[in-house]
């Protein structure tokens, strides 16, 4: 008993005793690991929207949590692709990328995600998961891929893009930038691609190949001079069209800060009027919170509407030694000398501008592991992250735990999915207060784990250290890699998450699950960037699905085959009947969505057929009847005695007997006299009743029924 409770409270205890063949292995395994991850958590905190280094604490602190307190020896918990594209969807909409209100919501939505995650664990609700059906994570999975592809473009080509509602919009307008794309970049993207694609052909280089490419293409662009960043003020841009534009963009972000700041003021007022239960007062503070919120959207889309002209406007720069100026590349004067280089605005604040003239590098990573420090916390935040939470929670388990299953098949270990799922909310909880984003079991970093040989989860605490070295030691030598290289990066990783054969195998097995598939896919595109409204409808469809075939199960009416067995009539029309019994079949539990519909079955057969004496319910596929089935069969086996037609039952299961015992209506459809076990076994008593004990064999025809979907007899 105590050995158990210590195993509850700390799984890792199984790892011991450690072996010295052990620790090698999973020494080794750690290491391999984490070659490949440091480029990868980088990438991935690039799509997530927040600076690199916090893909590096998402490597570390999760992981070492996630290994010790799951139930998988081999999972590797760690920034993944999918979590990290729903994470900049959810927080975009609320902050801008890369600020501390944007970082501040990323570590809550960590934090709530992993709260769900442990309470389901705590709770033994790991199978809850399944209300997500495999169509629905198929075609999530497959728009998610699609999305994260589109959305590194930008960094691929080097043009710009921009941010809004409707990922789809943001893209096609993004097209409309191909003629500014930045050929040294582009070439970066494709020599990068190359590389990769190579040495994947290298055997002995397959594991490590990926920070290879990191490290050279870093080399290069440190050689070549890949980046070009200045700034300027306002009054430096020499061109008055452009200038004016400038002034209008900052203008407008001057402008939204400042509501946002009275809107910050408002809600603070609005809670103590709330607080003071002063009815006036907060009604009065909503009104002018509407207000604020409606001048807000005003001034996004005026901000919004002049930088996608700043986009596409391009700068060259006078040669030093003349006051430098930035005219507009298409309106310089005559005579004036430039340094030949292309220059585009990245950001404006504060009346300083942000130019690039080259292709974009990481640029500065901190050094230093990740202090311990709170998220944080607001009702607002809660409030406006509570449905991406509960999808991120639900999507990163499924994740993890379907990688656990599939490893667990090969190694013989037994996956606990109430232990993972409290595993996977100590991960995330924990990895909150060290400036980690939202993690799951990558897919990747376990299979390297099995390849690698990993044995218990010590693997991922090394796999930890060696990430914390890179954070204390090796981070200033990555400041030259272009975004462009993890871009291809994060383009390579979900490349197998498109999968279009699978939508072909759904649909062979069922067209409704395949058409679920396909909605959900088309939702979350044109949901995106809220992904979240994407999964949640189509797994609402899944239900309203699943639910519709239980409202309409097969019923079938039945007779004997010459083999013996007994099937439906209105396949196979030939078989041996009678003309004083009926016997149907119900394919499905009996409660109260399809109570109605059994009940017409029922009254429809008998109607068809006014001369016969007995009705046989053959029920071995009734698994479960509620209160409200209970009640329909008494009244129809009391309808159909007044009407002369004894009802007889047959094949009922132990769960739908105990329930007639308890609710007497055993007794009142007579007990075992009308109950039997097998439907020979009834129908030997009927025929026996009728005295027509040498038609035993049969029973009777009857005009095609109405019945439920589906042909199999």
């Amino acid at each position: 008993m105590t050995r158990h409770l210590i195993l509850r409270l700390f799984p890792f205890v199984a790892w011991l005793p450690l072996s010295p063949l052990l620790l090698r292995a999973d020494l080794v395994a750690g290491i391999t690991g984490a070659l490949v991850l440091v480029p990868k958590a980088m990438a991935y905190a690039q799509l997530a929207g927040l600076p690199l280094q916090f893909g590096l604490y998402t490597a570390l602190v999760p992981a070492i949590i996630g290994a010790m307190w799951g139930s998988s020896r081999q999972l590797a918990t760690g920034p993944v692709a999918i979590l990290s594209l729903m994470t900049a969807a959810a927080v975009t909409p609320l902050a801008a990328p890369g600020s501390a209100d944007y970082i501040g919501l990323a570590l809550l939505l960590a934090l709530m995600a992993g709260c769900i995650q442990l309470v389901l664990g705590l709770v033994k609700l790991g199978n809850a998961v399944n209300f997500v059906s495999h169509p629905v994570i198929l075609g999530f999975m497959n728009a998610a891929a699609l999305i994260i592809g589109l959305s590194q473009l930008d960094m691929l080509l080097g043009i710009p893009k921009g941010r809004s509602d409707f990922f789809l919009m943001d893209v096609w307008e993004m097209l409309g930038y191909l003629p500014l794309t930045h050929l040294p970049t582009l070439a970066m993207s494709v020599g990068t691609a190359l590389l990769l694609l190579g040495v994947k052909q290298i055997r002995f280089l397959a594991k490590s190949g990926v920070l290879l490419v990191v490290l050279l293409t870093t080399l290069i662009s440190f050689c070549i001079g890949f980046e070009h960043k200045t700034t300027a003020r306002i009054d430096d841009v020499a061109t008055p069209v452009a200038r004016e534009i400038i002034e209008k963009h900052d203008a407008s972000l001057r402008h939204m800060a400042a509501i946002a700041n009275s809107i910050t003021s408002l809600n603070a007022e609005l809670r103590q009027a709330e607080k003071n239960r002063d009815s006036r007062a907060a009604a009065e503070l909503r009104f002018r919170l509407n207000l604020l919120e409606i001048e807000s959207e005003a001034a996004q889309k005026d901000s919004r509407a002049s930088m996608r002209t700043l986009r596409k406007t391009y700068f060259v720069r006078t040669l030093s030694g003349e006051p430098v100026r930035f005219h507009q590349w298409n309106a310089v004067p005559q005579g004036v000398k430039t340094d030949g280089r292309l220059w585009h605005i990245q950001k404006i604040s504060q009346g300083q501008l942000y130019l690039n003239g080259g292709g974009e590098v990481v640029g500065a990573v901190p050094a230093g592991l990740p202090s311990l420090k709170m998220p944080a916390i607001s009702l607002n935040g809660i409030a406006q992250l509570m449905s991406a939470a509960l999808v991120v929670a639900l999507v990163a388990f499924m994740e993890s735990i379907s990688m656990a299953k599939a490893m667990a098949a090969s190694t013989r270990q037994r996956i606990d999915p109430n232990q993972e799922l409290i595993g996977q909310g100590l991960a995330n909880i924990g990895g909150s207060f060290f400036q980690a984003y939202p993690a799951s079991g990558s897919f990747t970093g376990s299979a390297i784990n099995l390849q690698a040989g990993a044995k218990t989860g010590l693997a991922m605490v090394f796999n930890g250290f060696f990430i914390a070295i890179t954070l204390l030691f090796l981070t200033p030598y990555i400041y030259h890699l272009p975004k462009a290289v993890l871009a291809v990066i994060i383009t390579f990783a979900v490349a197998s998450l498109i999968t279009p054969r699978a939508f072909l195998q759904v649909w062979r097995a069922s067209r409704a699950d395949a058409c679920v598939a396909v909605a959900t896919f088309v939702l979350t595109l044109l949901a995106a960037p809220h992904l979240d409204k994407g999964i949640i409808i189509g797994a609402l469809l899944a239900i309203g699905h699943s639910l519709y075939r239980t409202m309409a199960p097969r019923v079938a009416i039945l007779g004997r085959h010459e083999d013996g067995s007994f099937r439906d009539v209105t396949v196979i029309p030939h078989l041996v009947i009678s003309t004083r019994v009926v016997a149907l079949r119900f394919d499905g539990a009996l409660y109260f969505a399809n109570v109605a519909y059994f009940q017409d079955a029922v009254l429809a057969a008998v109607a068809d057929h006014r001369d016969i004496k007995y009705l046989l319910v053959v029920g071995d596929a009734i698994s479960f009847i509620d209160s409200s089935g209970e009640g329909m069969l008494h009244s129809v086996v009391a309808q159909l005695h007044r009407s002369g037609v004894e009802v007889v039952f047959s094949g009922l299961k132990k769960q739908v007997l105990d329930v007639l015992r308890a609710t007497g209506l055993f007794g009142f459809i007579g007990g075992e006299q009308n109950i039997f076990a097998t439907e020979t076994q009834a129908l030997t008593a009927i025929y026996s009743r009728l005295g027509e004990g040498e038609n035993a064999c049969a029973i009777p025809p009857v005009q095609r029924p109405s019945r439920g979907r589906g042909d199999r007899p």
